[in-house]
This record gives C-alpha cells, sequence and structure tokens, in this order.
C-alpha cells in the first residue's frame, strides 16, 4: 500500500468525532445573526424601518437620505455581535459566492479613529468585476462592476462579518450574476399572477413564489480526499472500480446516521439557525456516506441565497470535522449521484397555495388553472427547461439509475390525469345548467379527496406534482437555484399572460361568462400539453422511443442542450418580461459553454497525469515483482517453469496489454484536446471537447480499473471506493 493511501487511511480511521452538545433550543437559536424585522424595529427609526419593508413588499426605491439611517442601525447592531468588516456578499456566474470585506474602522486624524459604515457604502460598492466571468459584455481592461443591495434578503453575520446580499451588474448595467434574473423574474410572475388571481379574488395583490430546494451531498473524511488528486481537483472520483459491496442491500438509506455524519450535522444546523436557513429535515441517502438536509420553504429569493450560503457554510463546518463535503452530482460511478431537488410553489398575500385546493368548486378551479398553466409552460418550452439544468457535472447524473432523464416530463398520477381527461370533454362555447353543475361538483369539487389520497411519486420524473406543489428534480446537487428557478418563473410568467389575454378575449368577443370562459381555455390547454404528461418509467429505452413519438427533445450533453437559451423563442420570452436581455441571455450561453470546456479540460489533464504517473507506474511495479517470480521458477524447476509460471505469465501479458491501452488512449485525448483548443468558435470547441475528447475518458478509466483489480492491493497508491464509501 502506499505510503500516503495508508496515512490517509490509519488517519480517518483514528478520527474521533467532535462532540457537539446542543444546550438550547433551535428556536432561540434562530436568526440571532440576521438583521430580520425584529432587528430593524430595534435599531432603525420609524421612517427607515418603513422605508426598508415598503421596499421588501412592494420594490419601491429607498431614498439616500433614508439609507443612512439604515446604515447607521445596521452598523450598531453589526458591532454589538462582534462584527468588524462588512461586505457586498453576491453570487457571480462562476457557481460559488463572492465577497470583499472592509472593516468599518476609519481613520479621522490625530490618532484617532471611527466605526464608519454609511448609507452609500449599504447601497452600491463597485468591486473590481474584470475577472469574473462576462460573456463577452466587455473588455477585460473595463474592469468596472457594481453591487447593489437588496432589500427583500436580510443582511446577515458570518465570522465577524456583516454580509449583504446584492445584485451584481456591469458598469453599462446588464446582469452579470444569478440574482438580478431572479428578481425580474420573481416580479413578472408576480404580477402575471396577480391579475389570474383576479378571476377568484379581488384582494390579493402580490404572489410570491416559494421555493423548498433538498440537498444532497456526500461527506468523505479530508484525510482520504487529499489522497486522491482527481477528487481534490475535480470533486469526483475520475477512475476507481466499484466496491464489492456498494449500495445493493439498500441499507444505507433512511438508516442510522453515523456518529461523526451527525456531529457534523448538528454543528451545521446550529450555523444555519444562527443565520436564519430554516433546515428542518437529516437523513442518509441512498448511496454509502450520502447523505441530505432540506429546510422549510421560503420565498424564492431568499431560499435561493439560503441555499447559496448554505453550501458556503457546510465546507467550512466540514474542515472542523476533518471532512469534505462532495456536491458533485455523480463523484463515484456505480453509485446514486445528488440532486437539488427544486419544490416550487406560488402563494397570494392572502394566504392562498395556488397550486393547492381549496374548500370550494371556485378555490378548485384556481388551483385546476394555475395547475394547468404549468404544465402548458414545461410543455411549450421543455427543452428551456432542460438548458436549465445542464451542467458537464449534472450530465454525468441525469439518465442513472437514480436520476430523472434528459427528456423533460411532467408527472401528476392516475388520479388528477382522469380529471383532465375529463375536463378535455368540456363543451366549446357556453355550459349549460347541467354541465356547470357536473364539472363543479363531480369534477373540480371532488380534487381535494382525490390529492389527500394521491401521494404516489415518480422518482423517475424530472418535474413531478407532489400534492400542493411541483418538484423539479432534475436540478444538480452543485447548481444555483437560481438558473432553474429563473426560467420556471419566467415560462410560467409568460403562459399566464397569455392565459388572461385567452380568457378575456373569450369573455369580451363570445361573451362567455368567466368560469365559462376559463374552462374553454384550460380544455384547449389540456389538449396540447398532453405530450408532455408521463406517468411509467422514466430509465426505460421505450420511453426514450415513446418521447421521440412525441415529439420531445432528449438533450443528453450540455453543448446540444444549451442551445434552448438562445433560440428566438428563449430571447424573446426574456425580453418581453424584462428577465434578461439579448446581451446578457447570449453571454450567459457563452459563459456555460466556455464553463463545460474548462471542465471537461481540466477533468481530462487530471486523469493523463493520474494515469500515467500512479497508475501505469504502479503496474509496471508489479508486473516486474512478477518477472521476478517467474524468472525465479524458471531457476528452479528449469524447462518445467513454464506450467508453474502460466497464470504469472498471462498476467504480466494481461497488464501490459492495459497499460499499452492506458498509454495510446491519453495520447489520443491529449492530440484531441489540442485539436479543440485550437478552434476559435466556443460551440465547436464544446462539442469537440463533449463529442472527441470526453468518450476517451471511459476508454482511460476502463483499463485503469481493471488494474486495479489485477494489481497488488499494498502497490495500489489510490485510495479505493470501498476506503472512501465506508471509512466514516
Amino acid at each position: 500500500m502506499s505510503t500516503l493511501r495508508f496515512h490517509a487511511i490509519k488517519e480517518s480511521l483514528n478520527r474521533k468525532p467532535i462532540k457537539i452538545e446542543e444546550k438550547t433550543r433551535r428556536s432561540e437559536l434562530f436568526g440571532l445573526n440576521v438583521f430580520n424585522e425584529d432587528k430593524m424595529r430595534q435599531y432603525l427609526t420609524k421612517e427607515a424601518f418603513n422605508s426598508v419593508m415598503d421596499a421588501m413588499q412592494n420594490g419601491t426605491k429607498i431614498d439616500r437620505v433614508v439609507a443612512d439611517h439604515i446604515s447607521t442601525g445596521m452598523k450598531e447592531w453589526a458591532i454589538s455581535k462582534g462584527a468588524t468588516h462588512y461586505t457586498h456578499w453576491f453570487q457571480p456566474l462562476t457557481g460559488s459566492t463572492a465577497e470583499k470585506h472592509d472593516a468599518f474602522f476609519e481613520p479621522i486624524g490625530n490618532g484617532r479613529a471611527i466605526e464608519k459604515f454609511g448609507g452609500g457604502q449599504l447601497v452600491q460598492q463597485e468591486p473590481d468585476a474584470s475577472s469574473f466571468p462576462n460573456g463577452g459584455i466587455r473588455n477585460t481592461f473595463e474592469a468596472r462592476g457594481y453591487t447593489a443591495w437588496d432589500p427583500t434578503s436580510p443582511a446577515f453575520i458570518y465570522g465577524t462579518t456583516l454580509c449583504i446580499p446584492t445584485v451584481f451588474v456591469s458598469y453599462t448595467g446588464e446582469a452579470l450574476d444569478y440574482k438580478t434574473p431572479l428578481l425580474r423574474a420573481l416580479q413578472a410572475v408576480d404580477h402575471a399572477a396577480v391579475d389570474v388571481c383576479k378571476y377568484f379574488d379581488k384582494n390579493v395583490k402580490k404572489v410570491n413564489a416559494s421555493l423548498g430546494w433538498e440537498q444532497e451531498y456526500f461527506l468523505i473524511d479530508r484525510a482520504l480526499v487529499a489522497s486522491r488528486p482527481d477528487i481534490l481537483l475535480t470533486g469526483r472520483t475520475l477512475l476507481g472500480h466499484s466496491s464489492a459491496k456498494g449500495q445493493q442491500l439498500d441499507d444505507h438509506y433512511f438508516g442510522t446516521i453515523p456518529n461523526r455524519a451527525m456531529q457534523y450535522m448538528r454543528d451545521l444546523e446550529t450555523e444555519c439557525m444562527l443565520l436564519g436557513i430554516p433546515v428542518k429535515t437529516r437523513h442518509n441517502e441512498v448511496a454509502p456516506n450520502q447523505f441530505e438536509l432540506a429546510p422549510v420553504y421560503d420565498e424564492a429569493n431568499l431560499a435561493v441565497d439560503h441555499n447559496s450560503l448554505l453550501m458556503d457554510v457546510m465546507d467550512k463546518v466540514a474542515e472542523r470535522h476533518d471532512f469534505k463535503v462532495l456536491f458533485h452530482e455523480k463523484p463515484f460511478k456505480g453509485v446514486n449521484g445528488s440532486g437539488k431537488h427544486n419544490n416550487w410553489s406560488l402563494s397570494t398575500d392572502t394566504g392562498v397555495n395556488l397550486l393547492g385546493p381549496g374548500k370550494t368548486p371556485m378555490s378548485n378551479l384556481q388551483f385546476l388553472t394555475f395547475f394547468i398553466n404549468t404544465i402548458k409552460a414545461v410543455h411549450d418550452n421543455e427543452e428551456l427547461v432542460r438548458a436549465s439544468i445542464a451542467s458537464a457535472s449534472n450530465d454525468h447524473r441525469l439518465g442513472a439509475n437514480e436520476a430523472p432523464p434528459a427528456i423533460i416530463s411532467v408527472f401528476i398520477g392516475e388520479q388528477l390525469t382522469s380529471v383532465l381527461d375529463e375536463l378535455q370533454n368540456v363543451t366549446n362555447g357556453k355550459l349549460s345548467p347541467e354541465e356547470k353543475t357536473d364539472l363543479k361538483l363531480n369534477v373540480v369539487g371532488k380534487i381535494p379527496e382525490i390529492l389527500l389520497d394521491n401521494t404516489d411519486r415518480n422518482r423517475t420524473s424530472p418535474f413531478a406534482f407532489t400534492g400542493n406543489k411541483f418538484e423539479f428534480r432534475a436540478v444538480g446537487s452543485k447548481a444555483n437555484c437560481a438558473n432553474p428557478m429563473t426560467v420556471l418563473n419566467s415560462i410560467v410568467a409568460k403562459q399566464l399572460i397569455d392565459f388572461k389575454a385567452e380568457v378575456d378575449a373569450l369573455i369580451d368577443e363570445k361573451e362567455l361568462k368567466k368560469d365559462e370562459a376559463i374552462f374553454n381555455v384550460l380544455r384547449e390547454y389540456i389538449k396540447k400539453s398532453k405530450n408532455i404528461l408521463f406517468e411509467g418509467n422514466g430509465y426505460g429505452e421505450a420511453w426514450e422511443k415513446e418521447a421521440k413519438k412525441r415529439g420531445l427533445s432528449n438533450h443528453k450533453t450540455t453543448p446540444i442542450a444549451l442551445r434552448a437559451k438562445v433560440s428566438d423563442k428563449a430571447i424573446k420570452l426574456f425580453e418581453d418580461l424584462g428577465v434578461m436581455n439579448k446581451i446578457e441571455t447570449e453571454s450567459r450561453y457563452e459563459i456555460e459553454m466556455e464553463e463545460y470546456v474548462l471542465h471537461i479540460q481540466i477533468e481530462g489533464r487530471v486523469l493523463g497525469d493520474v494515469a500515467r504517473n500512479h497508475v501505469v507506474p504502479t503496474a509496471v511495479r508489479y508486473q516486474n515483482m512478477l518477472i521476478d517470480n517467474v524468472k525465479g521458477l524458471k531457476e528452479i524447476y528449469g524447462a518445467g517453469f513454464k506450467k508453474l509460471a502460466q497464470q504469472q505469465m498471462n498476467l504480466i501479458e494481461e497488464i501490459s496489454g492495459h497499460i499499452e491501452a492506458i498509454n495510446s488512449n491519453v495520447t489520443k485525448m491529449t492530440n484531441e484536446r489540442k485539436k479543440a483548443n485550437n478552434l476559435e468558435d466556443f460551440e465547436k470547441k464544446a462539442e469537440a471537447y463533449c463529442f472527441n475528447v470526453k468518450p476517451i475518458f471511459d476508454e482511460i478509466r476502463y483499463h485503469c480499473d481493471k488494474l486495479e483489480l489485477l494489481v497488488d492491493d499494498e502497490l495500489w497508491p489510490l485510495t479505493k471506493y470501498r476506503e472512501l464509501l465506508f471509512t466514516r
């Protein structure tokens, strides 16, 4: 066994869990480090408080003079909590968060200093934006970028720093982050949904999109990770043979949480409580050393901020417990990968979940309206929905044994399918009194009873209705939720706008009553959207064939899937809603394509290094040991040695074949990378990496994994799957 591997395993096995004692109720910890409404009431003037609340609820701008009052109160609170610095906390298009810390400290002369934090520093800052992805929006030497305070997401303290959630835009005003388009999309769906809600309740003034994410992840001992260059540099194992025992017995799923993992979770949850992240659920996932945590629902923008913050906190807490958190969607071949299920719904300021049935036929008709419109939105934009979760890492997961396929479909269950079938047969035009009664009593009226018993789920569906929400299951575990949430809320907003226009036209032109017009439009939507509904096994080949017949896309790779983001249809959608202009949309496409290339490029370099500098030398060393053994047998037994040494000689030959295949494929991969790198067109480069470079990874891995089974375990340099997944 290599020295590094030996010491890594020894260090891991000798770990003692850090004992975390929970002496304080979670409810007492919750939000202590958040500048929430209670803190604002305490530290702000009445005018400043009302101004912030108005900005949060109605999107009004905050006057700069009032901003000075707000910053003073925020600073006093932060200093009382031990903060020494502040930062504008934002989410650039790198996939992680960003921050630049400034001290409250300000010299005033004569050897004296004060703690200073003004309204200008709260509302806007100018970080260097030259090294953040911009997709050609500006030249590298045009480094200006601006962060602007987002009052809808409360400031918080982490460590000794006051963190202020902000948007990030270029000097010319284009969004350079995930938050800005999301806020615009949420505003669009708010306005569109309120207009539709007026059909049912004139008192509705605001609709919020809610999000509840479920974060899956792996916990691996830090020493074991340090012995694997591929995990360190790419977040996943680029080679490694499956362990004899993996997840076949399903004994890890919902099992007793290992002691070290439990201590980590307790520590993490305490940090989450202080930061106002309402985590509620924790459990073992299917794969060994895989876990999940989930919060209570939040407003979508705040939920996205919480998830981005959570991933940072998870990494930092893991260091204290000598763990490494793996967020990669498929860190281990042959066992389940990790997703981040996005549970989405819409709710009104009157307290109604628009995707939950009510107690009256009219409230149930409202449910059907938003339910069917969401299905229609996904049907009409399934390629864009697929593009919203496309990444190099998620490509490994989609379509695997535990994840939804790359084909976007909607699961609603047999009972709701039968309801839609009945609605499809509604008379075109005016309804007779008998039809109205039948619809309200026997179809719409029975929806609450149907949903009460409809608890079935389809784990193979990428977009499933689960009782009072839609669960977007195809989102990757390390993704920023803002990307899919921007798309989902945008397409639903567009669909609701179209729906209202069609209903109003029927009322005005054909003199139909409101509910008759709604039924007529919904009937047509059901007919047009049927192809997206699927109740069966999404993993089977039969579904691929059926989906093709239905005209549904099956984009299995990111470079192909991402094209939908810059289609004329998508560009017009985002422009019409004011979510993104053409420049912003095209720049994000270029950024994501470039990111794909860089991920595959890094993986190729790491794989070539590990294969040639770790695997091949180890195989040669073992081969030399076998050769010496054969030579020894020949010296002892003379001509009769061949019979005794036949297995060793076969093994020598087999090892040689794998070594030759590894070297030739690494050379081939390197040459293909060079060809791809010479391509100036970023689309052609991404496709070259996808279809010419990446497939060679599997060839190299196959032969490396075969050698792992042949070479003496004592010599093998890389920590094996059985050690990575079962050392706790």
